[in-house]
């Protein structure tokens, strides 16, 4: 997979100037021990989006990681640009399945021991998140977490995730945490590539929660770091489609945890979104 670029008809692009460069990037990765990341960002007609990601990644000065776009057979100029950006080590621009369906193929596509999904719109809270993140995660880690900052179009930071919304980071993470929704955000978390199924998707919109339920069941070792990882675009399909999403995320959870504790622990969610919503009154909230 080393140095191949794949576009829409799934042909390895024969352009010498580009190929030769994506190769050689590559190739300084393989020097190294191993890679130790892949972070993977996956979008669809985003390219303003796509950009603030890729420039996130770009100012990270750290070895051992490489950078994976998987894009949707966009038509807004988003391949001509992932084939110009020295940043991008692949990229596959085909039709897909939708963001599942994307995220499944970024992680078959990953060399890293860890992944980390960065999607068009989020990006790398700061220049130094990455070197740190890589001195702190331990060689047994399965999985390493973390804050997210909310932002909004403009970037203007308004506050992490746990200030702003019901879901508070846990200081232990465990799958049994996740019986109160999703407390921890894909832009937050990292998990061993050995470990990670693939997304199903028969849940949805909510697909993501039955995935960090089941990275969480298969981990020994979860570790928390101090610092903020990530900015987090405000939105989302599962914030778009609420009602929808929440019909969803009860049947993932049931599965899990059964659905007479399931029943009680949405009961408690909306009590507890009631008594924030009062708390917050004023205040920003998401």
């Amino acid at each position: 997979m080393v140095g191949k670029i794949y576009l829409i008809d799934k042909t390895q692009r024969i352009n010498t100037g580009i190929y030769f460069q994506k190769k050689c990037f590559s190739l300084a990765l393989m020097q190294e021990k191993e890679i130790k990341l892949s972070i993977i960002t996956v979008c669809f007609n985003a390219l303003d989006l796509l950009k603030g990601t890729v420039e996130s990644v770009a100012k990270q000065k750290c070895p051992g990681v490489e950078y994976i776009v998987i894009d949707g057979a966009s038509s807004d100029g988003t391949v001509a640009y992932l084939e110009s950006n020295p940043t991008i080590d692949r990229f596959i621009s085909e039709p897909d399945g939708g963001l599942y369906d994307a995220m499944n193929k970024g992680m078959e596509f990953a060399d890293g021991q860890m992944i980390w999904f960065m999607n068009a719109g989020d990006t790398i809270y700061g220049t130094d998140t990455l070197p740190k993140l890589i001195q702190t995660i331990h060689p047994d880690t399965d999985i390493i977490y973390g804050e997210v900052m909310l932002v909004n179009e403009i970037r203007k930071a308004l506050g992490t995730r746990s200030e702003l919304t019901t879901q508070k980071l846990p200081q232990n993470l465990s799958w049994t945490s996740m019986r109160w929704g999703m407390v921890v955000c894909h832009q937050g978390i990292l998990v061993r590539k050995s470990l990670a199924p693939k997304y199903d998707f028969s849940y949805g919109l909510v697909a993501d929660i039955d995935w960090v339920i089941k990275c969480l069941k298969a981990s020994t070792t979860i570790q928390k770091t101090d610092f903020i990882l990530a900015n987090y675009l405000q939105g989302g399909l599962s914030k778009t489609y609420f009602k929808r999403s929440m019909q969803s995320r009860f049947k993932v959870l049931a599965t899990h945890f059964g659905l007479v504790q399931t029943a009680i622990a949405h009961i408690w969610i909306i009590i507890r979104a009631g008594l924030f919503s009062i708390q917050r009154i004023g205040k920003e909230r998401y």
